[in-house]
């Protein structure tokens, strides 16, 4: 039975696998054909001749040594005093010297224009030359001008925009291409070390149809490589299955049974092909987030008293509070005169009831595993002012003043606004309800890096230090724990939204001088943000 199964897994593990052994025919196959395509290339293999023109041997005039640069048959060049007189040529057959007018006639180097040359007959039986200009652009190519010239090269009609109405025959050869059959001609105007102007003549030789189906008809034998290569690649193939798929099985299903008995194992690398390697990584991945699960589930089950116990707390002060006026006021003990009283205290309560209950809902929402953000490209120093500017008569009426640093150029980063705002709240909130009268806060935005950092602090009562290490925990408060001040989740929430942002906060161990609580929010910047700006630091 059992070796029925592993015969089965290894039947279908070679089904699968042998798609990776078409993958590799494949492979061959386009790397014989990139052999083959660059042996035909080879023929058409240009001169450099951008390091050419690019050469402090042209400036100075040490022409000799750029023909190291010249290679292959019909490839030249030549140089051109300002007057258009020879000055020097790397082989013959090159004009002892051309008028301003034929240079202009001759291509720029690296120019993306052609010209195509068409000779005709006219109606009258005289030749006619049609001289059709085209430019490339974006991979393809435009016509540009058009021109006609009758015998005498003297145009018809069109024209190439340079307002010429006749030309030489020189002028025409050059502009058709046809003064140096097989060859391509352009043009480098430069000036010397003098400052004196010359004119380089690249002349470029052009494959001929028969010389690449030569090559062509000889390369069919590189082809043959195929069959050696087919016989290696299938006999490496075989032998890789036979000798390294029996271990990592083994390892895998080792790893399953203990899986199944209840025991979580890992495989590690197990070797074998990338198909069992990636298995055996899945496997422990999933291993791992198994083990991660059970710790969990162990550590809320272990603090599952405390947290019902803190709920229950929470909850019981106000609903006591309301039973007990609420009673009063059934049992008509309450004179008339305190019934509006009771009647206030009931409806706080109640707020603070539904405070609660919200809050719990919100910090059961962000620690949801599918809780997810919607951030948007934000201005951090505006989105800051304007929060502020809203705050304030708050902050006012609670007795706090206000002192910011917020830069004036632009931090932008990525922010779910309604998220990011909940975290000022609750950082405001915790700073007004933990402090007296008179305290001063803190706002500071400032760039670090590839991050903002912002510094959220006051001049209060501080945190005492054992308290701080868990300042972050649910159902901590800043001062007594389950003092009533709060539910003790506001900052908890803040570290998950904030986390959710990418970026941290922390309580500052050493808080700036004149501050005893500082909170230090890190976000990232937005890829279109530059650091280094005023407010970097």
């Amino acid at each position: 039975m059992k070796n029925n199964l592993l015969r089965g897994s290894l039947f279908e593990l070679l089904a699968k696998n042998y798609l990776l052994f078409t993958l590799t025919l494949l492979a061959i196959g386009g790397s014989v054909f990139w052999l083959w395509n660059t042996w035909l290339d080879e023929i058409y293999r240009p001169v450099d001749w951008y390091a050419m023109v690019q050469s402090e041997a042209l400036v100075q005039g040490d022409y000799a040594s750029l023909e190291s640069y010249v290679s292959g048959e019909g490839n030249a060049f030549a140089v051109y005093d300002g007057n258009g007189q020879l000055a020097y040529a790397s082989a013959d057959g090159f004009d002892d010297s051309y008028t301003a007018g034929e240079l202009a006639c001759i291509p720029p180097y690296l120019d993306a224009t052609t010209t195509d040359a068409y000779e005709t007959t006219g109606e009258d039986g005289r030749p006619r030359y049609l001289l059709i200009k085209h430019r490339y652009e974006n991979g393809g190519t435009t016509e540009v001008a058009t021109m006609l010239l009758d015998e005498h090269y003297r145009v018809i009609f069109g024209g190439f925009g340079d307002g010429r109405d006749a030309y030489s025959p020189l002028e025409y050869q050059l502009l058709s291409g046809h003064r140096f059959p097989g060859s391509f001609l352009s043009c480098y105007h430069f000036q010397d070390a003098r400052g004196q102007g010359r004119t380089l003549l690249i002349r470029e030789a052009l494959v001929s149809g028969d010389a690449y189906f030569q090559r062509y008809q000889d390369s069919w034998k590189i082809w043959l490589l195929v069959i050696p290569l087919y016989l290696a690649d299938a006999g490496l193939f075989i032998w890789w299955l036979s000798r390294k798929i029996a271990r990592p099985l083994r390892r895998l299903n080792d790893a399953v049974v203990s899986q199944s008995e209840g025991r979580i194992s890992r495989v590690g690398n197990c070797g074998g092909t990338r198909e069992i390697r990636r298995i055996g990584e899945s496997f422990d991945r999933f291993s791992d987030r198994l083990a991660e699960s059970e710790a969990e589930r162990r550590r809320l089950h272990a603090g599952r008293p405390k947290l019902i116990a803190d709920i229950s707390h929470d909850l019981k002060t106000p609903i006591t509070v309301i039973a007990g006026y609420a009673d009063a006021i059934c049992d008509g003990k309450v004179p008339p005169e305190e019934t509006q009283r009771y009647l206030h205290v009931i409806q706080a309560k109640a707020q603070t009831l539904t405070e609660l209950v919200n809050t719990f809902h919100e910090y059961s929402k962000v620690e949801h595993p599918e809780f997810v953000l919607h951030p948007q490209r934000t201005d951090l120093c505006e989105f800051l002012r304007e929060y502020l500017a809203v705050k304030y008569d708050e902050i006012d009426l609670a007795g706090f003043s206000l002192e910011v640093s917020i830069p004036e150029e632009p931090i932008f980063c990525p922010l779910d606004r309604p998220q990011f705002r909940r975290v000022l709240d609750n950082l405001l909130s915790n700073a007004l309800r933990h402090n007296r009268l008179g305290t001063v806060l803190f706002f500071d935005v400032a760039v670090s890096g590839t991050q903002v950092l912002l510094r959220v602090g006051d001049n209060g009562a501080g945190i005492p230090p054992e308290r701080a290490r868990h300042i972050f925990d649910p159902f901590v408060v800043g001062s007594d724990a389950r003092s009533g001040k709060g539910s003790g989740l506001g900052l908890a929430i803040t570290r998950r939204i904030v986390e959710k942002h990418g970026g941290t906060v922390d309580l500052a161990d050493r808080p700036a001088p004149g501050r005893s609580t500082e909170f230090l929010l890190r976000l990232p910047l937005d890829s279109g943000t530059v650091p280094g700006n005023p407010a970097s630091i």
